[in-house]
């Protein structure tokens, strides 16, 4: 290209080798795997967001009534299954002869590990009650197994004394943890340095300019969810956010 003839974009080129502030460019983040193309938190949805070359997968955890971890939303079966009831209230048993949206089974956490295994970083958002202490055990087994390394996964939740749980049984292994809010996420600030949390995971729409800048000055990261929609991505990234919690993950960098 001749840039004499093109002055513009010889200055977008000047611009771009010689600006102090590159643009963003966050991680990505898969929302339940790839919820916006394959029944949300199962293993199909897991190797959907993994062929969209995410940088991690988030998923959501329940501890069912036999003890095993299973991955699933909603606390209620209802909506997502033809079947009813709570899901806590069930075995495993019972639980795998249920599929979401009619077509995916509900998995357990130790499936989820087993097919990510270390290839992107899975975020596990306690989603039920009593879930710290198994999914801090879960993890150190497979971390003593030299099956994970704690770099592979981080913790979030809502629920901010199940984040105290894990935190309380897990210090020795540097398990990361990331505060989930949907109000004013610098309300969030202090629970998260309590917790030693290396992020604050913020609904999108209450991100601004100030409290991202000041967010960031408290040495947190921001991991906001859930940006599906083109302007919204891209205000995010104006913002300058670490990373994009999405259900279409070839929206954050189409192609």
């Amino acid at each position: 290209m001749n840039f004499i003839k093109h002055p513009i974009s010889l200055i977008c080129m000047l611009l771009s080798l010689f600006s102090c502030t590159p643009a963003s460019q966050p991680l990505v983040i898969g929302h339940r795997g790839a919820r916006g193309h394959v029944a949300e938190n199962t293993v199909a949805s897991v190797k959907k967001a993994m062929d969209l070359g995410v940088d991690g997968i988030e998923i959501d955890v329940f501890i069912c009534a036999s003890g095993e971890l299973v991955v699933f939303h909603d606390k209620t079966l209802d909506k997502l299954t033809d079947a009813e009831g709570y899901i806590e209230s069930l075995t495993l048993d019972s639980i795998q002869k249920i599929t979401v949206l009619g077509r995916e089974p509900i998995p357990t956490l130790d499936e989820v590990l087993d097919v990510i295994n270390g290839a992107v970083t899975l975020n596990i958002e306690l989603k039920g009650a009593q879930t710290a202490k198994p999914t801090a055990a879960l993890l150190k087994k497979y971390f003593d197994q030299g099956k994970l390394v704690p770099e592979d996964v981080f913790i979030s939740s809502f629920n901010w004394s199940e984040l105290k749980l894990f935190y309380a049984a897990t210090q020795a292994q540097v398990v990361k943890i990331a505060v989930l809010t949907e109000d004013d996420p610098l309300d969030a600030i202090p629970i998260a340095k309590g917790l030693n949390a290396f992020a604050i995971n913020p609904d999108f729409r209450s991100l601004t300019k100030k409290n991202v800048k000041k967010i960031h000055q408290e040495n947190l990261a921001i991991y906001t969810w859930t940006v599906n929609e083109t302007e919204d991505i891209q205000r995010m990234k104006a913002l300058g956010v670490d990373a994009i919690i999405t259900d279409y993950p070839e929206r954050i960098y189409p192609q």
